[in-house]
């Protein structure tokens, strides 16, 4: 299956800003379940769907590569990952190191402008899963962590860990398919109360539970 993506401009790009943006929207396709695990994709297909040649297609896939977000056989055949249950665990783990220490250098920059976006963030997330949107649902979930470990302003930590969000996305789409929501994560409200009550304790315990728990129901 093919990705659909919008097709550029008129205008020809030049050819770095061509791979950048094929790589930026491959990627976000990938990290936000855009995506099934194991599906298949060709530089030509890539290259068709962003109008560009294969070249920056090609550039994008290497370094997405690199990153985890797709996989690559010895026979040259390009999909998204398929994760065994130690590599979600792993997964998981480093996400219940990394987050909980974000958000507690988050908590002390953190302030009620940051809550209330926060809090129309979580809204979202239940309107995505209350029209059963699974893209739409991964996407404000992420948006939703991502807004509050910005204000940790530690760069070097968020990148890492959306590196494994990246790896993870085709995952959390196979996810949302076998838990079949029908309300926001309970967590994210602990979340938001422990930030309003300035609580360390409960904010790292709030952020440790909710990376952890759904991840479980993968692991069969």
């Amino acid at each position: 299956m093919q990705p659909a993506l919008i097709r550029p401009g008129l205008n020809d790009a030049p050819a770095q800003s061509a791979h950048e943006r094929v790589y930026r929207g491959l990627r976000q396709q990938v990290m936000h379940g855009e995506l099934n695990p194991g599906t298949a994709l060709t530089l030509r297909g890539i290259g068709k769907s962003f109008g560009v040649s294969m070249t920056p297609a090609r550039e994008a896939v290497r370094r997405l590569t690199a990153e985890g977000a797709l996989s690559l056989s010895a026979s040259g055949r390009v999909t998204t990952p398929e994760l065994s249950n130690e590599r979600i665990e792993e997964l998981a783990s480093i996400r219940a190191l990394l987050e909980p220490e974000l958000a507690s250098r988050a908590l002390r920059r953190a302030h009620l402008a940051l809550i209330d976006r926060m809090e129309s963030i979580n809204e979202a997330n239940a309107r995505a899963i209350h029209n059963q949107n699974p893209v739409d649902y991964i996407r404000t979930n992420l948006e939703f962590h991502r807004t509050l470990y910005l204000r940790a302003q530690s760069p070097a930590m968020l990148g890492l860990l959306e590196t494994v969000w990246l790896q993870l996305g085709p995952t959390m789409r196979m996810l949302y398919t076998r838990i079949r929501r029908t309300t926001a994560p309970p967590h994210h409200r602990l979340i938001l109360e422990a930030l309003r009550a300035g609580d360390d304790a409960a904010l790292r315990l709030a952020l440790r539970t909710d990376v952890t728990q759904g991840l479980r129901h993968l692991q069969v």
